[in-house]
């Protein structure tokens, strides 16, 4: 998985100290994120000297990298990539002069000679991988990127040796693989990332894969790693709607036709998913890469029968995938360590100390754990029943049922790490006069907009209806489009019958995935599926809703959403609830909407009650999480504000 460290300062120190404690973790074998084959492969004219290799001075400054790894037992191999038309800044080079909707530009189509240069461009950047002393290479094949381009009938319309028939497509793959073969020798591993999937219109067939893997087989390729999906399609094959392995079927199809070894891939966060998998003769090897963002000693924790220990990939993308589409370097929401081993060391305290942590949601979890874990002594106050805050509820909207998975490793690790936890305890400033250091963690609370009959029977806070979604009628408006009118409006909207289809089957009518793989790019028809509830969405804003979603995940709720028939309505002026329902102004025309519930997702202010009277008694005092900031509820923010603090102490 791409980090984005190489592209900072002491960039590959830091991807030392990341990849060395996977390898300590008893991760077997890592492969890089995707490097240049050339200086203009990732289209970053301004990185290539980080992100590419192509020369031995790079090679020499790869070292670093494969070392770290080998001292810890590990093998390592680097991914060898070329963006092709997803060059944002320029529209880059692909099979045809066909622009990607992810780039305002045409690509140039590539000539002849400049293919056969390509070519010696991969088997070159292999010989310096070997140099670097890589155990071997990754070719990506998959994901829409250029050799992915030549494969796929959408991207490649020529009619030379290079197109036309599905074997003039392919035979760019099959050329490199060649190479490169020559290239490293007998004995070094090649992995070939297949795309099985495109979940593009014109993609390649099965058929076509198979005779493609069949035939890179014979020309070298020691493992194949499975591809699901181009960058561009719209089906989503790795956010939390996915149901675990959903993909390892299609490999497994790969794995009948070919004698090599098969490796599976998406949506496999926990041994027990990975073992199943295995079991049942999908794959050979189970390949993850945002599980080991969440918990580098993911292995040795199965290894030693702890799975419960282990960190879970929630797969909310937040701090991994949103983060370098935005050329930011990747974390983890439930790990902010991850890529900042090095700024962010753990270090036992010299001075244990007497600390409150004041809220049980992700940032006093986290700050209370870390601080434990340093040898302070910790007792976390929490007003609820239970631990959980803002995650108790997200937990509960359908499609986030994994977030379960972080509450009860930090359940887990408040009892190793002896913090004593009192829930169900609203603390107050006189009883937190015995510790030595306060840190306010309160989260926040509904915002209450000033509205005549916010009061009416009919009104119900985002709260209310996360808890009791079966005491909300069937006529609904939820004022306010942000992250949570989004999750109320996912879980109020999704159809009753769906809970007695099976997760998968259900997830592949809805998004179209032919899982017969007879039709070109794996795609047939979605089934939609009503909602059973009348749902208007509301905004005071202008224009689109969901702009502020994120960037990987945000079109996949609006999609929902416009499937189930929910309604959205934006530049709303409010003006009333009574009996007959939500009067608001549109367009400046009055209009009622008469519904049975309106449901209050129009944010929320921070829970700061305990600061004045802390700061009065002379207490030193943090805050932190929604309590510091209430504004877009963050997870990722408030964990790693809690983890720094705790660090800080």
């Amino acid at each position: 998985m791409h980090t984005g460290l190489e592209d900072l300062p002491g960039g590959f120190e830091r991807l030392a100290a990341f990849y060395a404690e996977r390898a300590r973790g008893g991760v077997s074998l890592i492969v890089t994120g995707g490097f240049g084959i050339n200086a203009q492969a990732l289209g970053l004219a301004e990185q290539a000297a980080h992100s590419t290799l192509c020369s031995e001075a790079q090679a020499l400054q790869h070292r670093v990298l494969t070392e770290a790894v080998h001292q810890e037992g590990g093998h390592i191999a680097l991914q060898m990539l070329h963006v092709g038309r997803y060059d944002y800044a320029t529209g880059g080079v692909s099979a045809s002069a066909i622009p990607s909707p992810l780039s305002p530009h045409v690509p140039h189509e590539l000539t002849s000679a400049e293919i056969e240069q390509l070519i010696e461009d991969y088997a070159a950047c292999a010989k310096w991988a070997r140099m670097a002393g890589y155990d071997g290479v990754e070719i990506m094949g998959s994901e829409g990127y250029l050799i992915n381009q030549f494969l796929a009938p959408q991207t490649n319309q020529r009619q030379d040796q290079w197109g036309g028939s599905a074997a003039a497509r392919q035979k760019f793959a099959l050329a490199i693989v060649q190479k490169v073969r020559e290239a490293l020798g007998p004995d070094a591993l090649i992995i070939f990332r297949i795309s099985l999937l495109d979940f593009v219109s014109q993609g390649s067939r099965f058929e076509e894969v198979i005779d493609l893997a069949q035939a890179l087989e014979k020309a070298g390729v020691s493992l194949f790693n499975s591809g699901i999906g181009w960058h561009e399609a719209r089906i989503p094959t790795v956010a939390t709607v996915v149901p675990p392995a959903a993909f390892s079927w299609a490999t497994r199809k790969l794995r009948e036709v070919v004698s090599v070894p098969v490796i599976t891939s998406n949506r496999i966060n926990t041994p027990e998913i990975a073992e199943a998998v295995l079991a049942r003769g999908d794959a050979d090897m189970v390949s993850m890469a945002r599980p080991f963002l969440a918990d580098p000693e993911f292995v040795n924790k199965a290894a030693e029968g702890r799975s419960q220990d282990i960190n879970t990939c929630i797969a909310c993308n937040q701090a991994c995938l949103d983060q370098i589409f935005s050329k930011q370097a990747v974390s983890c929401l439930v790990n902010p360590r991850a890529c900042h081993e090095t700024l962010w060391p753990v270090q036992t305290t010299s001075q244990s100390l007497r600390i409150a942590v004041v809220g049980a949601g992700p940032a006093g979890l986290a700050c209370a754990t870390e601080a434990a874990g340093r040898g302070h002594q910790v007792t976390l106050f929490e007003a609820a029943p239970q631990i959980g805050g803002q995650f108790d509820l997200a937990r509960r909207i359908p499609g986030k049922e994994e977030f379960s998975e972080t509450l009860r490793y930090f359940e887990n690790l408040l009892k190793k790490r002896n913090v004593q936890v009192r829930t169900g305890e609203r603390v107050q400033a006189a009883g937190l006069a015995g510790f030595d250091k306060v840190v306010l963690a309160t989260g926040v609370r509904p915002r209450m907009p000033e509205i005549p009959g916010l009061n009416h029977a009919k009104v119900k806070t985002y709260i209310q209806a996360i808890q009791q979604p079966q005491a909300i009628g069937r006529r609904v408006a939820i004022m306010g489009a942000g992250g949570i009118g989004f999750d109320v409006a996912e879980m109020l909207s999704e159809p009753a019958h769906q809970g007695s289809v099976d997760a998968l089957i259900r997830y592949q009518q809805e998004w179209g995935i032919d899982v017969t793989m007879t039709q070109a790019g794996g795609l047939t028809s979605p089934v939609a599926s009503p909602s059973d509830r009348d749902i208007v969405m509301l905004q005071r804003r202008p224009g689109k809703q969901g702009k502020g979603l994120a960037r990987t995940t945000g079109w996949i709720r609006r999609t929902q959403l416009e499937r189930r028939g929910v309604r959205q309505l934006s530049d709303v002026v409010y003006e009333r609830i009574d009996d007959e329902g939500l009067h608001i102004l549109v367009n400046g025309e009055s209009q009622c909407l008469e519904v049975d519930h309106v449901v209050l997702c129009a944010g929320q202010e921070s829970d700061t009650d305990l600061l004045a009277p802390l700061q009065a008694m002379g207490m030193p005092v943090s805050v932190i999480g929604g309590a510091e900031q209430a504004a877009e509820i963050d997870a990722r923010r408030a964990i790693e504000q809690g983890m720094r603090v705790a660090l800080a102490l």
